[in-house]
């Protein structure tokens, strides 16, 4: 039987649950919307939490400072706030009302498979900034401190919505102050977790987001070195869009933007000045064609001689999609094409085949090179030695 809230708040579908907590799709009865000719109740989101012992009351300042500061909020891609009650004075259970936004979490498209282009994360980089340029900039600052893909709503309007502000902070931090600490590994910056979230650390937690788009992979698996998320070499994105995101991502606070405004200017010029070289990872342009033009830059790491390629030409060739290679099957001039690919085998076969990381690419040319040393040299002899006696009886 459905349960029926404050007489109006008819709850529907539970969403989610855990300690003490639940979240719940209902219907608000109170308010009707007209559909065609008809008419049926809103629907809302109702989180509940009951007050006791699997609830600390951190958990619950923080589920009523929620309810406080969405009260003072207008902005039209965060859900409006609708009411909070107490359900019972003596089990404590209190509840909150938000206006429900028809739509998918980004995290259920990740796990659905969704691969976002450069373009889609740009629009949600932008479409974020914006709401966060709205919260750091009221008097006193809000921040979000838990931004990560399960909170951002790809709505129905195709428009980006920031939800679930039980993490919410609405006094900047002070020196000596201590707060509650709050934030999802792998999103949450160094300082948030050291009890100090500041403007710049909702920045941290939107590019630690951006890169899960980017790569498809959640942030807390990927390597790091100095504490930064090494992302570049999974992409295919534009320098710029590196660029932008280590600075968005940077670990150390003061190298990071210091406002969501500086951030989305940057964004919107493709400004590649504030980063510097020793700051830009490899970036992983594979598989984009063009074997004789200049307009795919090769990464440093992997130029040089290809054993493989030289030695098992009319093999490696298939197995690295350089189809060029393929004349290293014709009699006489396979020799000389064996010796191109020897130069210019890593380059083509970067062109030609999309891999998965620089690594991956050097790994599987070094495995080509020790079979090529191992059987290269006689393979290619009967190769070539057959290739003259076909080519003897042909013209014989």
């Amino acid at each position: 039987m459905e349960q029926l809230l404050q007489g109006r708040y008819r709850l529907k579908q539970k969403l989610g649950q855990n300690a003490g907590r639940q979240t719940w799709l209902a219907e608000d009865l109170a308010t009707q919307l007209s559909k065609g000719s008809a008419s049926m109740p809103a629907l809302v989101i109702v989180k509940l939490l009951t007050f006791g012992c699997e609830v600390q009351w951190d958990e619950f300042k923080l589920f009523e400072r929620e309810a406080q500061v969405l009260q003072q909020l207008n902005h039209p891609q965060i859900p409006k706030y609708r009411d909070y009650f107490c359900i019972d004075d003596r089990s404590l259970w209190f509840g909150l009302v938000q206006e429900y936004i028809p739509g998918s979490s980004l995290k259920e498209l990740l796990n659905q498979g969704k691969k976002f282009t450069e373009q889609q994360v740009r629009q949600v980089a932008v479409d974020v900034l914006n709401i966060l340029i709205y919260l750091h900039e009221l008097s006193p600052s809000v921040l979000h401190r838990d931004i990560k893909p399960s909170n951002l709503i790809w709505g129905e309007d195709e428009q980006m919505y920031l939800v679930d502000f039980g993490a919410v902070q609405d006094k900047a931090a002070k020196e000596g102050a201590t707060f509650t600490v709050v934030g999802t590994y792998g999103y949450a910056p160094i300082e948030q977790f050291g009890g100090r979230a500041v403007p710049e650390s909702d920045l941290y937690a939107l590019g630690a987001t951006l890169i899960h788009l980017l790569t498809g992979t959640a942030p807390a698996d990927l390597p790091q070195q100095n504490l930064q998320i090494q992302f570049a070499e999974r992409v295919s994105s534009s320098p710029s869009m590196v660029c932008w995101l280590q600075h968005l991502s940077e670990p150390a606070l003061e190298r990071r933007f210091s406002t969501a405004r500086l951030a989305l200017v940057a964004l919107e010029s493709g400004n590649e000045d504030r980063c510097p070289s020793a700051l830009i990872a490899p970036v992983n342009n594979s598989g984009q064609g063009g074997l004789f033009t200049s307009a795919v830059p090769i990464p440093n790491e992997i130029k040089g001689w290809n054993w493989g390629a030289f030695l098992l030409s009319p093999l490696w060739t298939f197995n690295n999609q350089v189809w060029i290679g393929l004349l290293a099957w014709v009699p006489v001039i396979g020799f000389w094409m064996a010796i191109a690919l020897g130069v210019k085998g890593n380059e083509w076969a970067w062109k030609s085949r999309r891999w998965q990381s620089i690594e991956q690419f050097k790994v599987h040319q070094r495995r080509w090179a020790i079979v090529g040393i191992v059987l290269g040299i006689s393979v290619n002899l009967i190769f070539w030695h057959l290739g003259i006696l076909l080519l003897l009886s042909i013209l014989v």
